[in-house]
This record gives structure tokens, C-alpha cells and sequence, in this order.
């Protein structure tokens, strides 16, 4: 019990520990050690046999010991600044300037940052509620959404990481083709140039690809140890450029058309105003035209800004690298925002600065004009080279990290297990080798705008998933979520889900809705085969979810406003041991008709030393077995009755309480072990006697932990509690799948007559009434079986002793009376008329005798006050028999049988031992060598014939 309660409070009591680390951080800020452990990974990571304190070794563990040795800065903001400005910031603002016009451009930053702000104060928030490790956003939406969600985005967000380092790529390749191509920028004219072509810049691209490939398997740090100067040089190009376009003058002869640019071939050169009123007049509206890089297609709002989102998609830079930064809880957000602000004003500023000085034809016309109009051509040159080379690498490393994510979480099974084993000194070789394929098959698409548009949707979706993790685990109210970033409320998180939604299918609502099925099908297949033990070991936010609305909607119903129309069986079934009751488990999951499904259990003893998490742990692996769908309740009592007591009145919650108990019968037979039985589909080893998962069983000889007379006892308790009751025997014998096939089978049959107490108005009071509700809702299940009904004519006695003469005109009423009623409730069912009863007096003679076995028994019906004479019982075991031989002649093809309960005597009777015993002994030989039997007592109306 210590060990397991120790193991499930282990991942909330390692955060506890962190104070040590908190301690030893301020420590290192004054003697500049900055940083910080993971957290996450050093909880996760076992003590060392040099550590007998684990307290000290958790709090006081160096991150560079596991790998960790990036800051804020370069670990966050100079890769995210980096990928925000990828290929968009010399090679596509004018693109989206020039056709959308001034005003609009503006207005899609904005958009387009407020989506990212959203976003990544939802980052923030999930980032500082815990250790972040690898995987970067799939490990934050995998541990709050859960397995199916995380493992789906995921993989689409790898996806959208190998894509994204497509387009940088592709970016690249356009900036070198534009400057040492066929009249490109540092070729003189007749020179030699590098040859232009799809398939020679496909070559291009993909040596810039094998570039990075040889970079990735140097390992991250490389690059991350030079995403600074990197960064500084991208800075630098970019500041050249601000202060270019406010010295250079106007000029007509410096801007060249493209020759790929075959529309204005007629050209030679654009022209450029610099700083000009007229010019920025012109540019404040859009001007839509052409792209001729992709086929002269159509520009227009959605174009203009799914590259523009293309180029700002970097803010998972930062999250990507989690598993190498130090204190990623603290430098993701920090870094992030910082990188947000830092680009946002940077692109702000540049586009103000074209729309002063170029003109629209001239952005639409060449996407690297801003290399003519340089003080210093080779700024831009550089600027580009710089800004695409490490946005793709980052996107590289990025895709590779998650595939590697993927695999240790075993979120596929063992499909990418190659990915592990292809591991060297902590860098997934194998995955930067998959993902540099990818990035070679998406390089064959070509258009660098085309490649953008299905960038910006699958990064949206990522985003899309991101807030969405935050604000459900936000609206859940989980005590636990408490996030060290607080600038965030469920509203942000909404504004950002609805927003990037809907830009998704602005962009292109073909590629959205692609990724849209495709993610559903991911989280379909990822459900069904998925291991459940990771989603255990994660946790989902849908559990959280469901608890927060189950909660609400349990105090919302009420049950005053019950109405016997929408009545459904509510069942506890008490069972001794699961083993011998596997088909009774079964069939009563059938028989629930949607309604509350409770298997209880009475363990005698009490609560010292018993371990409630491995019991229920126990019993949730046997409802896993079997597959029903129930909830199990276990009670711990000095006696059986007491036990079943309690589960009556306890089981359930609020309005969905049980109305309907069910208990197998009290006889002699020994139970069988279907877990062990060879034939049975129940058969398992996993429930092995002598295992911690083990339920015990009365074997042959041993004796039943309580007597009859407190069986008869807890029925009692039952029917005075206005529950339902029924009893079940021969479900041994039950074999759904034998009954699904048969062609023999056909029925299931009702006895609506109180054979202790036979009369004419047995079939139509409430016991009579609740029968059929259950057979009918078992022929639901059992389409191909049929419902007969058995109406056994009688003989009442008259008050002065004699039989009534008008019995047949009384049978053929009760006939035509029971076809009314089936009419009237719905209930489509063959009626059979028995007439042993009506043909045999002595039957109902016996009525006066077997009464004294019921709970109509009184001290004054027994002769002189005597106890019930020996040779009376004979009789009524006589015709107990005889009852049981009608019934059996007519059950060759039945499936199952429900048979009328009559109500058992009373405790308070002086001799209730004897007649306890009777009346069990009475039932026993009336159901025996029967078909599957339900012996059923209602006591509430079940059936309507209202609207």
C-alpha cells in the first residue's frame, strides 16, 4: 500500500523538490552561473548510486550534466527571430506590399501577430505550469490534450517543420538563382552564370539541403551557437536596408526585370522614387496582379497573406528546443515574446518604408529589388542567404527533435523504434535523415508561394491545438494548473483558436480541410491502437473535460422531475466472485438499455490493512476484460448483508442511483472458473490465482460465507427499500454467441403468474408489467429471437370455498385483456394459454399452502398455530415440480426465461428461519434444469401508454 500510494504521488511531490533548485539558480545568478535545471528531465531521470539523498541530487543537478546548455537568447530568441524572418524579410515583403496595398498589409501583420500572441501566451501558459522536455509544443499538447490529440498534431506540426524548411530552402535557392543566375545581380552581362531551369534549381536546393543535413548531424549546438551571430548578421543587412532606403534617390536604370519574368519582357528595367508622398499615396490601396513565379496565378487577400503567415510561423523555434535550454519554463516565454515584439516592429518599419519609396509595379515585378536600391548589394545578398539557411535549419532540427519525441513516447508503437536505436550522443540521426527526405520530396513542388500556403495552415493547426489545450485545461479549473505566466485569461486562448481557424480556411479552405481530416484521422487511429499506457501516464484533458461537464449535468438532474416514459433499468449487480459469473456480467450489460451499470461487491472483514488502489486497480482490469460498461463499488463490512446495505444505498450519485438489483441464486452447485475453463470466451490468464490480480473462488466443498436465511434476508432489504429485484440462475449455461447463430433458439419467454399465489390478475399487475419491459428490451439486443408470453388460466376460490363456473368467459377476458395491453404498450409478442391450472383443482389448492412461504405468510394462516407440517411441504415440493415440468416442456427453444418472484416471507415471523429455507428450496426446484432464468419482483411502474 506505502509503495503504492509512493508511486502515484511522485509526480506531484518532485515539483516540491524544486526549491533546491530555485536556491541553488539564486546562488548562481550572483557568480554568474545563470540558467537553471529542466525540471522535467531531472525528475524523470533516476537517482545515481553515488546520490543516497534524492532531495539533494534533484535539487542541486547541473543541466549541462544531461545536455542542457542553452540560455534565453540563444536558445530562444535568436532561433525564433531567425525563423519570423526566414525568406519574407528580403524576399516577399514587397510581394505582399505591392498587391495588397499599404493599408491591408497592416491590417494582415496585425491579424497575423494577434494570432501569434495568442498563441504564444498559451505557450507561455503551458511552458511555465511545468517541465517542458523535448518535443517542444507536441510534449506540451500531448500532456495536456492527451495521447490521440498530442500524437495527431504532432505528427501534423513535424510535418509542418519539414515543410517549413522546404520553403526556407526554396527561398534560398530563388535568392541565388536571382544573384548569380541568368542576369542575376553579380553577373556581368555575358558572364558565366549559374544555369536556371525547375530541375536545376531542384539540384540547388537540394544541396542546400545536404548542407543542413551536415549540420544536423554535427548536433543542434552547433547551430545553436552560432544562431547569434547569425541573428547579428541578419540585423545588420536588415538596419542597411532602413537606412538604404532613406539616402537612395530616385532612379529609372538600377531596378532589372527578372527573366523569368517573361510578362515584362518588354522592360528592361523598373523604376524606384525613393522617398516620395506620391509613391506612398499610391501604395496605401491594394493592387493585385500576378505572381510570375507560380504560373502568373492570380494575387489576391488569401495569397498576400498565407505567405506573409508563412514567414511569421517561427514562434515554436524557441519550444523546439526545450530539451536542450536550461530553464526552458522561463526562456520559452521570455524569448518568445521578446522575438515577437523584435520582428513585428522590424517588419512594421519595412513595409512603411517600401510603400514611401517603390512603386507597386515595381514589388510586383521583381521580389529582390531591394538589392538594386542597397547602398551595399551584397548586404541583401547576405541578408537573404543568412535569414533562409538558418530558418530552414532551425525547421530541420525542429522536425527531427519531434519525430524523436514521437518515438520515445511510443506514441506509434513500434513503428519508429529505428528512430531510437539510430541515436548517437543524444542527436536522432535517424530522424534528421527522415526528415531531410521529406524536405527532398516537398523541394519537388518548386513555387516557394505555393509551398507557403501549406506551411501557414499545417502551423496554424499547431496553433489551433495549442490553444485549445490551454484553454480547456483553463475552463477545467484543474487545482494543479498554475502557470507562472499569468498574462493570459480563456478569453486570449478562445480569441486565438477562433482566429487562427478561420484564417486557416482563408488561406486555402482545400488545404484546411485536408489537415482537418487527416488530424481526425490521426486521433481516430491513434485511439484504437494507440498503448493505453502512455495516455495513463500522461493524463488527458479530456478526462478533466468530461468530469467538469459530468459534474454539471449530475446536479442539473433532478430526480422529482422523474417520468415513468423515460424509466431505463438502474442496475447494482451483486456478485460473490467474477470468475463464476462472467456471462451474468455480460448479460446484464445487455439488459441496462443505456442506464447505470453498477457491479457490486461485499468483502467481509475490515478496513486494516486493505489496499483500495490495487482493488479497484483490480477490478477496472476485470470491466477491461470483459467489456462492458460499468462502474465497479467494493464495500468492506462484518457481514454480507450489512455489506449489500450499504451498496444499495450508497452506490451511485445524485438522481442516477439503481432502481433494479440483481443477485444470482443461493444453491448448492460450485461455481465455475471461466477465467480458466478452456472453452470459455471469457478465458484469461491475467487474473491468475496466487497474482496480485487474483479474485478468489468457492471451490468444490468449501462452504458459502452467509446462510440461506441471510440471503432471503438481503431480498428483503431490497424489495423494502423499493428497489426492483431478480434473481438469476442457470446463467452458466448462457452463451450469447451459440444464441446469435442458432437457428434453433427462438424465444424468450415470460411467465406472468405468481405461482405461489396463482390468480387471474397476475399478468397484468406491476411485477407481470416489468417482465415484459425486460424481455422487450432484450429482444433490442436478441433482434432475430421473439417474446412469448405464457397466460396461465385459472380457477380462483370464491369466498365461500367453491370454484367459479364462468372461468372459461374469465380466461377468454383476461385473453383479449393482455392483447389490449400489449397493443397499448407497444410490445409485440405471441401469447400462449397454459391450462394445467384451470383443468387441475388442486393447483390452486395448493396456493393456501405455498403462501406461508411468501411474505403474505401470517401467523394465523397456519393450522392451531402449529409449524408447517412435513407432509404439506412434500406437496408443495410436489408441485413445485410439477410447475417446473410445464415450463420445461415448453422451454426446448428459449434463450432465456423471466418467471415471477413472489415477494419472500418476512423477518419478523417467528419460525422465518424454517420458511427462509422452504422458500429458497420452493424456488430451487421450480427453476431447475432450466434454460437462463430470471426470476423477477418489480414494485415500481415501469411501462406508459401516454405520449
Amino acid at each position: 500500500m506505502r509503495n503504492s500510494r509512493d508511486q502515484e504521488t511522485a509526480p506531484i511531490a518532485a515539483p516540491r523538490n524544486g526549491s533546491a533548485s530555485n536556491m541553488f539558480r539564486s546562488f548562481g545568478s550572483l557568480f554568474g552561473a545563470g540558467g537553471g535545471n529542466g525540471g522535467g528531465t531531472e525528475s524523470a531521470r533516476p537517482m545515481t548510486p553515488q546520490s543516497s539523498d534524492g532531495y539533494v541530487e534533484f535539487g542541486m543537478q547541473d543541466p549541462e550534466r544531461n545536455g542542457r546548455t542553452l540560455g534565453t537568447f540563444a536558445g530562444v530568441f535568436s532561433p525564433v527571430a531567425l525563423s519570423m524572418f526566414s525568406a519574407l524579410v528580403f524576399i516577399r515583403v514587397g510581394y505582399i506590399v505591392g498587391n495588397a496595398g499599404l493599408y491591408v498589409t497592416l491590417l494582415q501583420f496585425l491579424i497575423a501577430y494577434a494570432i501569434l500572441l495568442f498563441t504564444v501566451a498559451s505557450v507561455c501558459a503551458i511552458s511555465t505550469n511545468g517541465a517542458v522536455e523535448g518535443g517542444g509544443v507536441y510534449f506540451m499538447i500531448s500532456r495536456t490534450l492527451g495521447l490521440e490529440f498530442g500524437g495527431s498534431i504532432g505528427t501534423l506540426f513535424f510535418f509542418a517543420n519539414v515543410v517549413g524548411c522546404a520553403m526556407a530552402i526554396s527561398g534560398c535557392t530563388e535568392g541565388i538563382i536571382d544573384n548569380f543566375g541568368p542576369g542575376g545581380h553579380f553577373i556581368n552581362e555575358g558572364g558565366a552564370h549559374l544555369p536556371d531551369g525547375k530541375w536545376w534549381r531542384f539540384l540547388i536546393s537540394s544541396g542546400i539541403n545536404t548542407s543542413m543535413l551536415l549540420v544536423c548531424l554535427v548536433g543542434a549546438a552547433l547551430f545553436a551557437k552560432t544562431s547569434v551571430i547569425i541573428l547579428a548578421t541578419v540585423t545588420v543587412c536588415l538596419f542597411a536596408t532602413y537606412i538604404s532606403f532613406l539616402i537612395v534617390g530616385a532612379t529609372n536604370d538600377t531596378i532589372p526585370v527578372p527573366v523569368v519574368n517573361t510578362l515584362m519582357n518588354a522592360t528592361k528595367f523598373l523604376p524606384y522614387t525613393g522617398l516620395s508622398g506620391k509613391t506612398l499615396r499610391e501604395n496605401l490601396g491594394s493592387h493585385y496582379g500576378t505572381d510570375y513565379t507560380s504560373n502568373y496565378k492570380n494575387v489576391d487577400f488569401s495569397t498576400t497573406f498565407g505567405v506573409l503567415f508563412s514567414g511569421v510561423t517561427g514562434i515554436m523555434a524557441g519550444a523546439n528546443m526545450s530539451g536542450e535550454l536550461k530553464n526552458p519554463s522561463k526562456s520559452i516565454p521570455w524569448g518568445t515574446l521578446s522575438a515577437v515584439c523584435f520582428t513585428f516592429v522590424s517588419y512594421i518599419i519595412l513595409s512603411f518604408l517600401m510603400s514611401c519609396t517603390t512603386p507597386y509595379v515595381t514589388m510586383q515585378n521583381n521580389y529582390l529589388f531591394l538589392m538594386p536600391v542597397n547602398l551595399w548589394p551584397p548586404f541583401t545578398a547576405i541578408g537573404i542567404l543568412t535569414a533562409t539557411f538558418s530558418t530552414g535549419l532551425s525547421n530541420l532540427i525542429g522536425s527531427s527533435r519531434i519525430l524523436e519525441a514521437l518515438s520515445k513516447d511510443q506514441v506509434f508503437g513500434s513503428l519508429l523504434n529505428f528512430v531510437l536505436r539510430g541515436t548517437w550522443k543524444g542527436n536522432p540521426i535517424c530522424a534528421v535523415v527522415i526528415s531531410w527526405v521529406l524536405v527532398e520530396c516537398i523541394l519537388l513542388i518548386g513555387s516557394f508561394n505555393i509551398i507557403a500556403q501549406i506551411n501557414s495552415v499545417l502551423f496554424m493547426l499547431s496553433y489551433l491545438a495549442t490553444n485549445l489545450a490551454c484553454l480547456g485545461i483553463e475552463l477545467t479549473g484543474a487545482p494543479n494548473f498554475r502557470p507562472l505566466f499569468k498574462y493570459f485569461t480563456w478569453h486570449t486562448c478562445l480569441v486565438g483558436l477562433l482566429g487562427t481557424l478561420i484564417m486557416m480556411f482563408v488561406i486555402n479552405p482545400i488545404y484546411a480541410s485536408s489537415c482537418i481530416i487527416l488530424c481526425l484521422i490521426l486521433v481516430i487511429a491513434l485511439h484504437l491502437f494507440s498503448p493505453a499506457t502512455q495516455a495513463a501516464q500522461w493524463g488527458s484533458i479530456s478526462q478533466a473535460l468530461m468530469f467538469h461537464q459530468v459534474r454539471k449535468y449530475l446536479l442539473m438532474l433532478d430526480p422529482r422531475k422523474d417520468h415513468v416514459k423515460f424509466w431505463r433499468p438502474q442496475i447494482l449487480l451483486l456478485v460473490s466472485s467474477p470468475r463464476s459469473c462472467c456471462p451474468l456480467v455480460d448479460f446484464v450489460n445487455d439488459l441496462k438499455k443505456s442506464g447505470l451499470y453498477i457491479i457490486g461487491h461485499v468483502k467481509l472483514g475490515d478496513c486494516n490493512g486493505v489496499e483500495d488502489a490495487v482493488e479497484n486497480q483490480q477490478w477496472w482490469s476485470f470491466l477491461d476484460h470483459m467489456r462492458v460498461k460499468a462502474f465497479t463499488e467494493v464495500t468492506i463490512s462484518r457481514s454480507i448483508r450489512e455489506g449489500v446495505q450499504h451498496l444499495i444505498r450508497l452506490s451511485g450519485i445524485g438522481a442516477m442511483k439503481p432502481n433494479t438489483i440483481i443477485l444470482g441464486f443461493y444453491d448448492n452447485e460450485t461455481p465455475k472458473d471461466f477465467f480458466q475453463n478452456g472453452t470459455s470466451p471469457y478465458k484469461t490468464d491475467d487474473f491468475n490465482e496466487g497474482d496480485a490480480l487474483s479474485f478468489p473462488i468457492r471451490r468444490d466443498g468449501e462452504p458459502k460465507q452467509f446462510e440461506v436465511q441471510e440471503y432471503v434476508q438481503i431480498l428483503c432489504d431490497t424489495l423494502r427499500m423499493k428497489k426492483n429485484l431478480c434473481l438469476c440462475r442457470n446463467f452458466q449455461r448462457l452463451d450469447k454467441n451459440f444464441i446469435t447463430i442458432s437457428k434453433h433458439v427462438k424465444y424468450i419467454d415470460v411467465w406472468p403468474i405468481n405461482v405461489f399465489n396463482p390468480t387471474s390478475g397476475d399478468p397484468f399487475d406491476m411485477v407481470s408489467l416489468f417482465m415484459m419491459q425486460l424481455a422487450v428490451i432484450m429482444l433490442a439486443k436478441w433482434k432475430h429471437l421473439r417474446v412469448r408470453i405464457f397466460l396461465c388460466e385459472t380457477n380462483e376460490e370464491s369466498a365461500v370455498g367453491t370454484f367459479d363456473t364462468q372461468a372459461p368467459q374469465m380466461d377468454i377476458f383476461s385473453k383479449l385483456k393482455l392483447e389490449q395491453t400489449l397493443k397499448e404498450l407497444r410490445i409485440n409478442a405471441e401469447i400462449i394459454e397454459i391450462q394445467e391450472w384451470s383443468r387441475n383443482s388442486d393447483f390452486t389448492r395448493h396456493a393456501r399452502i405455498l403462501r406461508q412461504f411468501t411474505s403474505q405468510a401470517d401467523e394465523a394462516l397456519l393450522d392451531d398455530g402449529d409449524e408447517i407440517a412435513e407432509d404439506k411441504f412434500n406437496h408443495s415440493l410436489l408441485y413445485m415440480q410439477r410447475v417446473n415440468q410445464i415450463i420445461r416442456d415448453r422451454s426446448d427453444q428459449t434463450a432465456l426465461s423471466f418467471i415471477y418472484l413472489a415477494a419472500p416471507p418476512k423477518p419478523s415471523l417467528t419460525d422465518f428461519s424454517d420458511r427462509s429455507a422452504s422458500y429458497i428450496e420452493l424456488l430451487t426446484e421450480l427453476t431447475a434444469e432450466l434454460p437462463p432464468t430470471i426470476l423477477v419482483h418489480g414494485v415500481s411502474t415501469v411501462t406508459s401508454t401516454t405520449l
